[in-house]
């Protein structure tokens, strides 16, 4: 009986999680505004000077790296990352919509606190899975500078997870392109 009563208990968490996150689209969406907020509120950074050795004669060794395209830069905006979404919840736009929202104050939402805090579990949850798919992409994207501000969205949730679906125009368009290339 215990067994069974167990059992039951990981479905109903499965199908939570499950449910809650049906929508990737606006779930990836919601992460990428998240990172976008990191984005804009990053503070100019000098270079980092990694010249710590010194030679035979006494003169520094090493290299001098821009902080833009450093690994260190990388790992500050995603680090954290999924923890920040626990602020994130899904809140019931109308009758047969939800977006995934910022939560100020979790006393004034339209459902239960205790609701709320499931699904910010949730999308912290999806966070992971999707840091984890994406990341090694994303970290080159940022460091190269190929991630500004704005476009965090598309490269994100169209580009590298394809939890997003491009506009029909601009998929005719990359249609076009690759038949070109094949001629």
């Amino acid at each position: 009986m215990a067994t069974s009563v167990m059992r039951l208990i990981l479905i109903l968490a499965i199908s939570s999680v499950a449910a809650s996150v049906d929508d990737k689209c606006g779930a990836c969406n919601a992460v990428a505004e998240e990172l976008e907020y990191g984005l804009s509120k990053e503070k100019t950074r000098n270079h980092l000077d990694l010249r710590h050795r010194l030679d035979s004669k006494g003169q520094r060794r090493g290299k001098v790296i821009d902080y833009r395209v450093s690994e260190l830069r990388v790992v500050e905006l995603l680090d954290g990352l999924c923890d920040k979404m626990q602020d994130y919840t899904l809140e019931k736009i109308d009758s047969n919509r939800r977006e995934w929202v910022r939560a100020d104050n979790w006393e004034n939402l339209s459902i239960s606190k205790q609701e709320a805090k499931a699904y910010a579990k949730d999308i912290s949850t999806y966070c992971g899975r999707l840091l984890e798919e994406t990341e090694d992409e994303l970290a080159e994207l940022i460091k190269k500078g190929s991630v500004k501000a704005g476009e965090v969205n598309k490269i994100l949730c169209q580009d590298l997870s394809k939890h997003c679906s491009k506009s029909s125009g601009s998929q005719r368009l990359d249609d076009d392109e690759e038949s070109e290339g094949e001629l």
